[in-house]
Protein backbone atom coordinates (compact mmCIF):
# COMPACT_ATOMS: atom_id res chain seq x y z
CA UNK A 1 0.00 0.00 0.00
CA UNK A 2 1.14 3.58 -0.65
CA UNK A 3 1.55 6.32 1.94
CA UNK A 4 -2.06 7.53 1.67
CA UNK A 5 -3.39 3.99 2.18
CA UNK A 6 -1.05 3.64 5.15
CA UNK A 7 -2.38 6.85 6.73
CA UNK A 8 -5.99 5.74 6.16
CA UNK A 9 -5.28 2.40 7.84
CA UNK A 10 -3.63 4.10 10.81
CA UNK A 11 -6.65 6.41 11.18
CA UNK A 12 -8.86 3.32 11.19
CA UNK A 13 -6.94 1.58 13.95
CA UNK A 14 -6.75 4.79 16.02
CA UNK A 15 -10.55 4.91 15.96
CA UNK A 16 -10.77 1.19 16.73
CA UNK A 17 -8.54 1.78 19.78
CA UNK A 18 -11.15 4.17 21.14
CA UNK A 19 -8.97 7.27 20.71
CA UNK A 20 -10.62 10.48 19.58
CA UNK A 21 -7.93 12.85 18.20
CA UNK A 22 -10.47 15.66 18.36
CA UNK A 23 -10.59 15.38 22.15
CA UNK A 24 -6.88 14.88 22.85
CA UNK A 25 -3.80 16.01 20.93
CA UNK A 26 -2.97 12.52 19.65
CA UNK A 27 -0.36 12.26 16.86
CA UNK A 28 -1.85 12.45 13.37
CA UNK A 29 -1.50 9.49 11.02
CA UNK A 30 1.50 10.82 9.10
CA UNK A 31 3.36 11.44 12.37
CA UNK A 32 2.56 7.90 13.55
CA UNK A 33 3.65 6.52 10.17
CA UNK A 34 7.00 8.27 10.64
CA UNK A 35 7.39 6.82 14.13
CA UNK A 36 6.52 3.28 13.01
CA UNK A 37 8.91 3.54 10.03
CA UNK A 38 11.79 4.67 12.24
CA UNK A 39 11.15 1.76 14.61
CA UNK A 40 11.47 -0.70 11.72
CA UNK A 41 14.43 0.82 9.92
CA UNK A 42 16.60 1.42 12.96
CA UNK A 43 15.40 -1.61 14.95
CA UNK A 44 14.78 0.73 17.91
CA UNK A 45 12.07 -0.10 20.51
CA UNK A 46 9.20 2.34 20.35
CA UNK A 47 9.65 3.58 23.92
CA UNK A 48 13.34 4.34 23.33
CA UNK A 49 12.49 6.09 20.07
CA UNK A 50 9.89 8.34 21.70
CA UNK A 51 12.30 9.21 24.52
CA UNK A 52 14.97 10.22 22.00
CA UNK A 53 13.02 11.90 19.18
CA UNK A 54 9.48 12.60 20.43
CA UNK A 55 9.67 13.07 24.23
CA UNK A 56 6.46 15.09 24.21
CA UNK A 57 4.57 11.91 23.20
CA UNK A 58 5.85 9.83 26.15
CA UNK A 59 2.63 10.39 28.17
CA UNK A 60 0.83 8.66 25.26
CA UNK A 61 3.31 5.74 25.07
CA UNK A 62 0.87 2.95 25.94
CA UNK A 63 -1.76 4.24 23.51
CA UNK A 64 0.80 4.56 20.71
CA UNK A 65 2.04 1.02 21.41
CA UNK A 66 -1.54 -0.21 21.25
CA UNK A 67 -2.13 1.55 17.91
CA UNK A 68 1.13 0.09 16.55
CA UNK A 69 0.13 -3.44 17.55
CA UNK A 70 -3.34 -3.01 16.04
CA UNK A 71 -1.80 -1.59 12.86
CA UNK A 72 0.48 -4.63 12.47
CA UNK A 73 -2.45 -7.01 13.05
CA UNK A 74 -4.68 -5.18 10.58
CA UNK A 75 -2.01 -5.31 7.87
CA UNK A 76 -1.65 -9.05 8.38
CA UNK A 77 -5.40 -9.70 8.34
CA UNK A 78 -5.82 -7.79 5.08
CA UNK A 79 -2.69 -9.22 3.38
CA UNK A 80 -1.22 -5.72 3.14
CA UNK A 81 2.32 -4.42 3.45
CA UNK A 82 3.68 -0.91 3.69
CA UNK A 83 6.98 0.18 2.18
CA UNK A 84 9.03 -0.68 5.29
CA UNK A 85 7.60 -4.22 5.29
CA UNK A 86 9.23 -4.85 1.92
CA UNK A 87 12.61 -4.78 3.68
CA UNK A 88 11.71 -6.03 7.14
CA UNK A 89 9.61 -8.99 5.99
CA UNK A 90 12.13 -9.97 3.32
CA UNK A 91 14.96 -9.92 5.85
CA UNK A 92 12.93 -12.00 8.29
CA UNK A 93 12.12 -14.51 5.53
CA UNK A 94 15.82 -14.93 4.70
CA UNK A 95 16.73 -15.44 8.35
CA UNK A 96 13.90 -17.83 9.22
CA UNK A 97 13.95 -19.94 6.03
CA UNK A 98 17.48 -21.12 5.18
CA UNK A 99 16.38 -22.83 1.96
CA UNK A 100 14.97 -19.55 0.58
CA UNK A 101 18.09 -17.67 1.66
CA UNK A 102 20.28 -20.26 -0.08
CA UNK A 103 18.31 -19.85 -3.33
CA UNK A 104 18.74 -16.07 -3.43
CA UNK A 105 22.38 -16.24 -2.41
CA UNK A 106 22.96 -18.36 -5.51
CA UNK A 107 20.99 -15.85 -7.59
CA UNK A 108 23.00 -12.83 -6.41
CA UNK A 109 26.63 -13.87 -6.16
CA UNK A 110 27.99 -10.34 -6.63
CA UNK A 111 26.36 -7.40 -4.85
CA UNK A 112 27.02 -3.70 -5.50
CA UNK A 113 25.59 -1.00 -3.22
CA UNK A 114 25.84 2.70 -4.06
CA UNK A 115 25.63 5.57 -1.50
CA UNK A 116 26.38 3.03 1.22
CA UNK A 117 27.07 5.73 3.81
CA UNK A 118 23.31 6.47 3.82
CA UNK A 119 22.10 2.93 4.60
CA UNK A 120 20.22 2.20 7.81
CA UNK A 121 20.64 -0.84 10.05
CA UNK A 122 18.00 -3.02 8.41
CA UNK A 123 19.41 -2.34 4.92
CA UNK A 124 22.91 -3.28 6.04
CA UNK A 125 21.59 -6.43 7.72
CA UNK A 126 19.77 -7.36 4.51
CA UNK A 127 22.96 -7.06 2.42
CA UNK A 128 25.02 -9.00 4.98
CA UNK A 129 22.41 -11.79 5.10
CA UNK A 130 22.24 -12.04 1.32
CA UNK A 131 26.05 -12.16 1.07
CA UNK A 132 26.63 -14.48 4.04
CA UNK A 133 28.14 -17.30 1.94
CA UNK A 134 29.91 -15.83 -1.08
CA UNK A 135 30.98 -12.55 0.64
CA UNK A 136 31.27 -10.81 -2.73
CA UNK A 137 30.15 -7.30 -1.83
CA UNK A 138 31.27 -3.98 -3.25
CA UNK A 139 30.02 -0.79 -1.62
CA UNK A 140 30.54 2.75 -2.88
CA UNK A 141 30.19 5.74 -0.61
CA UNK A 142 31.82 8.64 1.16
CA UNK A 143 31.69 8.49 4.95
CA UNK A 144 32.47 12.23 5.02
CA UNK A 145 29.09 12.87 3.39
CA UNK A 146 26.92 10.80 5.75
CA UNK A 147 24.43 13.44 6.96
CA UNK A 148 21.08 11.66 7.32
CA UNK A 149 21.03 10.12 10.80
CA UNK A 150 17.81 12.04 11.49
CA UNK A 151 16.02 9.72 9.08
CA UNK A 152 17.71 6.53 10.27
CA UNK A 153 20.95 6.36 8.27
CA UNK A 154 23.91 4.93 10.18
CA UNK A 155 27.34 5.97 8.89
CA UNK A 156 28.95 3.27 11.04
CA UNK A 157 27.76 0.74 8.45
CA UNK A 158 30.47 1.95 6.08
CA UNK A 159 33.12 2.52 8.78
CA UNK A 160 32.68 -1.01 10.16
CA UNK A 161 32.56 -2.65 6.72
CA UNK A 162 36.24 -3.78 6.81
CA UNK A 163 35.61 -5.42 10.20
CA UNK A 164 32.56 -7.28 8.94
CA UNK A 165 34.41 -8.28 5.77
CA UNK A 166 38.06 -8.81 6.85
CA UNK A 167 39.36 -9.30 3.30
CA UNK A 168 38.06 -5.89 2.20
CA UNK A 169 40.16 -3.77 -0.13
CA UNK A 170 39.62 -0.03 0.31
CA UNK A 171 40.07 2.24 -2.74
CA UNK A 172 40.14 5.96 -1.97
CA UNK A 173 39.07 8.27 -4.79
CA UNK A 174 40.83 11.48 -3.83
CA UNK A 175 41.08 13.22 -7.20
CA UNK A 176 38.44 15.96 -7.42
CA UNK A 177 37.31 17.35 -10.78
CA UNK A 178 34.88 19.95 -9.38
CA UNK A 179 36.61 22.48 -7.16
CA UNK A 180 39.69 24.68 -7.36
CA UNK A 181 42.61 23.74 -5.06
CA UNK A 182 41.95 26.57 -2.57
CA UNK A 183 38.44 25.27 -1.82
CA UNK A 184 39.63 21.67 -1.48
CA UNK A 185 42.29 22.68 1.02
CA UNK A 186 39.56 24.28 3.14
CA UNK A 187 37.41 21.14 2.80
CA UNK A 188 40.29 18.88 3.87
CA UNK A 189 40.92 21.07 6.92
CA UNK A 190 37.20 21.22 7.78
CA UNK A 191 36.78 17.44 8.11
CA UNK A 192 40.18 16.75 9.70
CA UNK A 193 38.95 17.02 13.31
CA UNK A 194 36.52 14.10 12.92
CA UNK A 195 37.82 11.02 14.72
CA UNK A 196 35.46 8.52 13.08
CA UNK A 197 36.37 8.53 9.39
CA UNK A 198 38.39 7.05 6.57
CA UNK A 199 41.00 9.76 6.23
CA UNK A 200 41.33 11.20 2.74
CA UNK A 201 43.14 14.14 1.15
CA UNK A 202 41.29 15.62 -1.81
CA UNK A 203 43.44 17.06 -4.59
CA UNK A 204 42.30 19.10 -7.59
CA UNK A 205 42.62 18.61 -11.33
CA UNK A 206 41.82 22.30 -11.90
CA UNK A 207 44.24 25.21 -11.54
CA UNK A 208 43.86 27.74 -8.74
CA UNK A 209 42.03 31.02 -9.33
CA UNK A 210 42.48 34.55 -8.05
CA UNK A 211 39.61 34.54 -5.52
CA UNK A 212 40.48 32.74 -2.30
CA UNK A 213 37.81 31.39 0.08
CA UNK A 214 36.73 34.13 2.47
CA UNK A 215 35.39 34.32 6.00
CA UNK A 216 33.15 37.34 6.53
CA UNK A 217 32.07 38.55 9.96
CA UNK A 218 28.99 40.79 9.96
CA UNK A 219 27.18 42.76 12.63
CA UNK A 220 23.86 40.89 12.51
CA UNK A 221 21.55 38.85 10.28
CA UNK A 222 20.36 41.91 8.35
CA UNK A 223 23.90 43.00 7.54
CA UNK A 224 24.71 39.44 6.51
CA UNK A 225 21.79 39.57 4.08
CA UNK A 226 22.98 42.93 2.72
CA UNK A 227 26.48 41.55 2.12
CA UNK A 228 25.27 38.39 0.37
CA UNK A 229 22.82 40.31 -1.84
CA UNK A 230 25.45 42.90 -2.79
CA UNK A 231 28.06 40.27 -3.60
CA UNK A 232 25.51 38.38 -5.74
CA UNK A 233 24.93 41.53 -7.81
CA UNK A 234 28.69 42.00 -8.20
CA UNK A 235 29.10 38.40 -9.33
CA UNK A 236 26.32 38.84 -11.86
CA UNK A 237 28.10 41.94 -13.22
CA UNK A 238 31.28 39.83 -13.46
CA UNK A 239 29.46 37.38 -15.72
CA UNK A 240 28.44 34.68 -13.25
CA UNK A 241 24.87 33.50 -13.92
CA UNK A 242 22.51 33.72 -10.95
CA UNK A 243 21.65 30.04 -11.35
CA UNK A 244 25.33 29.27 -10.69
CA UNK A 245 25.15 30.89 -7.25
CA UNK A 246 23.90 29.11 -4.11
CA UNK A 247 23.32 30.24 -0.54
CA UNK A 248 23.41 27.30 1.85
CA UNK A 249 22.26 27.14 5.46
CA UNK A 250 21.77 24.66 8.28
CA UNK A 251 18.06 25.34 8.85
CA UNK A 252 15.33 26.92 6.76
CA UNK A 253 14.71 29.84 9.12
CA UNK A 254 18.29 31.03 8.70
CA UNK A 255 17.27 32.57 5.37
CA UNK A 256 14.51 34.92 6.61
CA UNK A 257 16.46 38.18 6.32
CA UNK A 258 18.07 37.07 3.06
CA UNK A 259 14.75 36.27 1.39
CA UNK A 260 13.49 39.73 2.33
CA UNK A 261 16.63 41.47 1.07
CA UNK A 262 16.69 39.60 -2.24
CA UNK A 263 13.01 40.42 -2.76
CA UNK A 264 13.58 44.12 -2.03
CA UNK A 265 16.38 44.26 -4.59
CA UNK A 266 14.50 42.36 -7.27
CA UNK A 267 17.00 39.49 -7.27
CA UNK A 268 15.14 36.32 -8.29
CA UNK A 269 15.67 33.23 -6.16
CA UNK A 270 14.37 29.70 -5.83
CA UNK A 271 14.07 27.65 -2.67
CA UNK A 272 15.58 24.23 -3.26
CA UNK A 273 14.72 23.08 0.25
CA UNK A 274 11.01 23.85 0.22
CA UNK A 275 8.57 26.75 0.02
CA UNK A 276 9.50 30.31 0.89
CA UNK A 277 9.64 31.02 4.57
CA UNK A 278 6.48 33.09 4.87
CA UNK A 279 4.51 30.63 2.72
CA UNK A 280 5.06 27.69 5.06
CA UNK A 281 1.94 26.31 6.73
CA UNK A 282 3.05 26.86 10.32
CA UNK A 283 4.11 30.45 9.63
CA UNK A 284 0.80 31.22 7.91
CA UNK A 285 -1.10 29.53 10.75
CA UNK A 286 0.47 31.74 13.40
CA UNK A 287 0.27 34.95 11.39
CA UNK A 288 -3.45 34.29 10.79
CA UNK A 289 -4.07 35.20 14.45
CA UNK A 290 -2.27 38.51 13.96
CA UNK A 291 -4.09 39.24 10.71
CA UNK A 292 -7.42 38.63 12.42
CA UNK A 293 -6.54 40.93 15.33
CA UNK A 294 -5.51 43.66 12.89
CA UNK A 295 -8.62 43.17 10.76
CA UNK A 296 -11.59 41.36 12.40
CA UNK A 297 -13.23 41.20 8.96
CA UNK A 298 -10.46 39.01 7.50
CA UNK A 299 -12.51 35.90 6.72
CA UNK A 300 -9.55 33.86 5.44
CA UNK A 301 -7.52 34.54 8.59
CA UNK A 302 -10.47 33.75 10.88
CA UNK A 303 -11.20 30.41 9.20
CA UNK A 304 -7.53 29.37 9.15
CA UNK A 305 -7.24 30.22 12.85
CA UNK A 306 -10.36 28.37 14.06
CA UNK A 307 -9.67 25.27 11.96
CA UNK A 308 -6.59 24.68 14.07
CA UNK A 309 -8.90 23.78 16.95
CA UNK A 310 -10.06 20.18 17.50
CA UNK A 311 -13.54 19.42 16.19
CA UNK A 312 -13.70 22.36 13.76
CA UNK A 313 -13.66 21.57 10.06
CA UNK A 314 -14.61 23.49 6.95
CA UNK A 315 -18.37 23.53 7.54
CA UNK A 316 -18.03 24.51 11.20
CA UNK A 317 -15.62 27.29 10.26
CA UNK A 318 -18.13 28.64 7.72
CA UNK A 319 -20.90 28.67 10.35
CA UNK A 320 -18.69 30.35 12.92
CA UNK A 321 -17.64 33.01 10.44
CA UNK A 322 -21.24 33.86 9.58
CA UNK A 323 -22.04 34.14 13.28
CA UNK A 324 -19.02 36.37 13.89
CA UNK A 325 -19.54 38.56 10.82
CA UNK A 326 -23.21 39.18 11.60
CA UNK A 327 -22.34 40.64 15.02
CA UNK A 328 -19.44 42.89 13.98
CA UNK A 329 -21.37 45.97 12.82
CA UNK A 330 -24.01 46.07 15.50
CA UNK A 331 -21.52 45.81 18.37
CA UNK A 332 -18.98 48.35 17.12
CA UNK A 333 -15.38 48.45 18.35
CA UNK A 334 -13.96 45.31 19.99
CA UNK A 335 -12.70 45.80 23.55
CA UNK A 336 -12.99 42.18 24.70
CA UNK A 337 -12.39 39.27 22.35
CA UNK A 338 -13.52 36.68 24.90
CA UNK A 339 -16.79 38.49 25.48
CA UNK A 340 -17.59 38.25 21.77
CA UNK A 341 -16.25 34.75 21.11
CA UNK A 342 -17.62 33.03 24.19
CA UNK A 343 -21.11 34.20 23.26
CA UNK A 344 -20.90 32.07 20.11
CA UNK A 345 -22.07 28.46 20.05
CA UNK A 346 -19.42 25.78 19.41
CA UNK A 347 -19.51 22.00 19.68
CA UNK A 348 -18.66 20.23 22.93
CA UNK A 349 -15.44 18.79 21.44
CA UNK A 350 -14.19 22.29 20.63
CA UNK A 351 -15.40 24.12 23.75
CA UNK A 352 -12.21 23.84 25.83
CA UNK A 353 -9.90 25.07 23.07
CA UNK A 354 -12.43 27.73 22.01
CA UNK A 355 -12.19 29.21 25.49
CA UNK A 356 -8.39 29.02 25.24
CA UNK A 357 -8.50 30.81 21.87
CA UNK A 358 -10.68 33.59 23.30
CA UNK A 359 -8.35 34.17 26.23
CA UNK A 360 -5.30 34.07 23.95
CA UNK A 361 -6.77 36.82 21.75
CA UNK A 362 -7.42 38.89 24.89
CA UNK A 363 -3.81 38.30 25.91
CA UNK A 364 -2.28 39.39 22.60
CA UNK A 365 -4.64 42.36 22.13
CA UNK A 366 -5.86 43.47 25.56
CA UNK A 367 -8.78 45.89 25.32
CA UNK A 368 -8.66 45.40 21.56
CA UNK A 369 -5.19 47.00 21.30
CA UNK A 370 -2.54 44.71 19.73
CA UNK A 371 0.69 44.00 21.59
CA UNK A 372 4.00 44.27 19.68
CA UNK A 373 4.14 41.56 16.95
CA UNK A 374 6.99 39.60 18.56
CA UNK A 375 5.12 39.29 21.85
CA UNK A 376 1.98 38.22 20.00
CA UNK A 377 3.79 35.44 18.17
CA UNK A 378 5.32 34.08 21.37
CA UNK A 379 1.93 34.07 23.15
CA UNK A 380 0.14 32.38 20.23
CA UNK A 381 2.72 29.60 20.01
CA UNK A 382 2.86 28.91 23.74
CA UNK A 383 -0.89 29.11 24.38
CA UNK A 384 -2.39 27.43 21.31
CA UNK A 385 -0.09 26.42 18.50
CA UNK A 386 2.64 24.38 20.17
CA UNK A 387 0.39 21.43 21.03
CA UNK A 388 -1.13 21.54 17.55
CA UNK A 389 2.31 21.46 15.91
CA UNK A 390 3.48 18.50 18.02
CA UNK A 391 0.49 16.42 16.96
CA UNK A 392 0.49 17.39 13.29
CA UNK A 393 4.08 17.73 12.06
CA UNK A 394 6.76 15.05 11.85
CA UNK A 395 9.44 17.78 12.00
CA UNK A 396 7.96 19.66 14.95
CA UNK A 397 11.30 20.81 16.38
CA UNK A 398 12.37 22.41 13.09
CA UNK A 399 9.03 24.21 12.77
CA UNK A 400 9.25 25.42 16.36
CA UNK A 401 12.68 26.87 15.55
CA UNK A 402 11.11 28.65 12.57
CA UNK A 403 8.47 30.21 14.82
CA UNK A 404 11.04 31.25 17.42
CA UNK A 405 12.98 32.97 14.67
CA UNK A 406 9.78 34.58 13.31
CA UNK A 407 9.23 36.09 16.76
CA UNK A 408 12.84 37.32 16.81
CA UNK A 409 12.49 38.80 13.31
CA UNK A 410 9.25 40.57 14.32
CA UNK A 411 11.07 42.47 17.07
CA UNK A 412 12.09 45.13 14.55
CA UNK A 413 8.40 46.03 14.10
CA UNK A 414 6.65 47.77 17.01
CA UNK A 415 3.32 48.06 15.22
CA UNK A 416 1.26 45.12 13.99
CA UNK A 417 0.18 46.94 10.83
CA UNK A 418 3.79 47.70 9.91
CA UNK A 419 4.67 44.02 10.40
CA UNK A 420 1.77 42.81 8.24
CA UNK A 421 2.45 45.45 5.59
CA UNK A 422 6.02 44.18 5.29
CA UNK A 423 4.82 40.60 4.90
CA UNK A 424 2.25 41.66 2.31
CA UNK A 425 4.90 43.57 0.40
CA UNK A 426 7.21 40.58 0.29
CA UNK A 427 4.38 38.25 -0.75
CA UNK A 428 3.43 40.63 -3.55
CA UNK A 429 7.05 40.86 -4.73
CA UNK A 430 7.27 37.07 -4.69
CA UNK A 431 4.15 36.83 -6.82
CA UNK A 432 5.50 39.16 -9.54
CA UNK A 433 8.32 38.37 -11.98
CA UNK A 434 11.56 39.85 -10.68
CA UNK A 435 12.71 42.95 -12.57
CA UNK A 436 16.10 41.51 -13.45
CA UNK A 437 14.88 38.04 -14.37
CA UNK A 438 15.79 37.23 -17.97
CA UNK A 439 15.18 33.50 -18.06
CA UNK A 440 13.07 31.00 -16.19
CA UNK A 441 16.12 29.39 -14.61
CA UNK A 442 18.02 32.63 -13.95
CA UNK A 443 17.66 32.70 -10.18
CA UNK A 444 19.86 32.35 -7.12
CA UNK A 445 19.53 29.02 -5.31
CA UNK A 446 18.65 29.08 -1.60
CA UNK A 447 18.93 25.67 0.02
CA UNK A 448 19.55 23.75 3.18
CA UNK A 449 22.83 21.86 3.00
CA UNK A 450 20.96 18.55 3.17
CA UNK A 451 19.05 19.38 -0.01
CA UNK A 452 22.17 20.60 -1.80
CA UNK A 453 24.07 17.31 -1.44
CA UNK A 454 25.14 16.09 -4.89
CA UNK A 455 24.81 19.55 -6.49
CA UNK A 456 27.51 22.03 -7.50
CA UNK A 457 27.71 25.79 -8.10
CA UNK A 458 30.24 28.34 -9.31
CA UNK A 459 29.86 30.31 -6.07
CA UNK A 460 28.61 29.17 -2.67
CA UNK A 461 27.76 31.26 0.39
CA UNK A 462 27.42 29.34 3.67
CA UNK A 463 25.60 31.61 6.13
CA UNK A 464 24.93 31.73 9.88
CA UNK A 465 28.17 29.96 10.78
CA UNK A 466 27.80 30.52 14.52
CA UNK A 467 27.76 28.02 17.37
CA UNK A 468 24.15 27.06 18.01
CA UNK A 469 23.14 27.73 14.42
CA UNK A 470 25.78 25.77 12.47
CA UNK A 471 26.53 23.52 14.29
CA UNK A 472 22.98 23.45 15.62
CA UNK A 473 22.38 23.73 19.35
CA UNK A 474 20.89 20.21 19.44
CA UNK A 475 24.12 18.70 18.11
CA UNK A 476 26.49 19.95 20.81
CA UNK A 477 25.84 17.18 23.34
CA UNK A 478 27.68 14.16 21.89
CA UNK A 479 30.69 13.45 19.72
CA UNK A 480 28.60 11.57 17.16
CA UNK A 481 26.23 14.50 16.59
CA UNK A 482 28.96 17.13 16.41
CA UNK A 483 30.88 14.97 13.94
CA UNK A 484 27.79 14.71 11.74
CA UNK A 485 27.47 18.51 11.83
CA UNK A 486 31.11 18.73 10.74
CA UNK A 487 30.37 16.36 7.86
CA UNK A 488 27.47 18.64 6.93
CA UNK A 489 29.84 21.61 6.89
CA UNK A 490 32.19 19.60 4.65
CA UNK A 491 29.33 18.88 2.24
CA UNK A 492 28.47 22.60 2.11
CA UNK A 493 32.07 23.57 1.27
CA UNK A 494 32.45 20.93 -1.43
CA UNK A 495 29.43 22.24 -3.37
CA UNK A 496 31.57 25.21 -4.47
CA UNK A 497 33.56 25.07 -7.70
CA UNK A 498 35.20 28.50 -7.92
CA UNK A 499 34.28 30.84 -5.05
CA UNK A 500 33.38 30.22 -1.40
CA UNK A 501 32.16 32.68 1.23
CA UNK A 502 31.67 31.65 4.88
CA UNK A 503 29.68 34.25 6.81
CA UNK A 504 28.72 34.72 10.44
CA UNK A 505 26.87 37.53 12.28
CA UNK A 506 28.22 38.71 15.64
CA UNK A 507 24.72 39.43 16.97
CA UNK A 508 21.37 37.69 16.66
CA UNK A 509 17.91 39.06 17.32
CA UNK A 510 16.30 37.29 20.25
CA UNK A 511 12.57 36.64 20.62
CA UNK A 512 12.78 38.25 24.06
CA UNK A 513 14.41 41.58 24.86
CA UNK A 514 17.95 42.36 23.80
CA UNK A 515 20.26 40.78 21.26
CA UNK A 516 22.33 37.63 21.66
CA UNK A 517 26.08 37.71 21.10
CA UNK A 518 27.10 34.92 18.70
CA UNK A 519 30.33 32.97 18.79
CA UNK A 520 31.75 32.17 15.34
CA UNK A 521 31.25 28.50 14.54
CA UNK A 522 33.86 26.21 16.07
CA UNK A 523 34.28 24.80 12.57
CA UNK A 524 35.77 28.10 11.38
CA UNK A 525 38.46 28.02 14.06
CA UNK A 526 39.51 24.56 12.80
CA UNK A 527 40.51 25.99 9.41
CA UNK A 528 44.10 27.34 9.37
CA UNK A 529 44.20 31.10 8.83
CA UNK A 530 46.49 30.75 5.85
CA UNK A 531 43.80 28.95 3.83
CA UNK A 532 41.16 31.68 3.99
CA UNK A 533 40.94 35.44 3.67
CA UNK A 534 39.35 37.49 6.44
CA UNK A 535 37.07 40.03 4.79
CA UNK A 536 36.18 43.20 6.66
CA UNK A 537 32.93 44.85 5.56
CA UNK A 538 32.88 48.61 5.71
CA UNK A 539 29.83 49.99 7.45
CA UNK A 540 28.56 53.26 6.02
Amino acid sequence: MDREDQKDLIDTVVTAAGINPKEIRFPKSDVLAEVFSFVVNTETPIDALLAEKYPYFLPLLEQIKDVHARYEKRKKSTNSMDFDDLLEKTLRMLKEHPEIAAFYRRQFQFILVDEYQDTNKIQADFIDTLAAEHRNVMVVGDDAQSIYSWRGANFKNILAFPQRYPNTQVFKIELNYRSVPDILRVANAAIKANVQQFRKELSATRPTNSVRPAVVGLNDGSEQALFVAQRILELRDEGVELSEIAVLYRAHYHAIELQLELSRRGIPYVITSGVRFFEQAHVKDVTSFIRFIANPRDEVAFKRMVRLLPGIGGKSADNLWRAWDSKLTEHGEITSWSERLLAMAVGAKSKKMWVQLAHTLDEIAPGGQPNPPSEMITSIVEAVYDDYAKANFTNYELRREDLNQLAAFARQFKDVHEFLSQLALISNIDAEPALDQTADNEAVNLSSVHQAKGLEYHTVFVIWLTDGMFPSSRSLETRDTIEEERRLFYVAITRAKDELYLTFPHMRLNAGYGDMFQRPSRFLSEIPKGLIEDWQVRRK
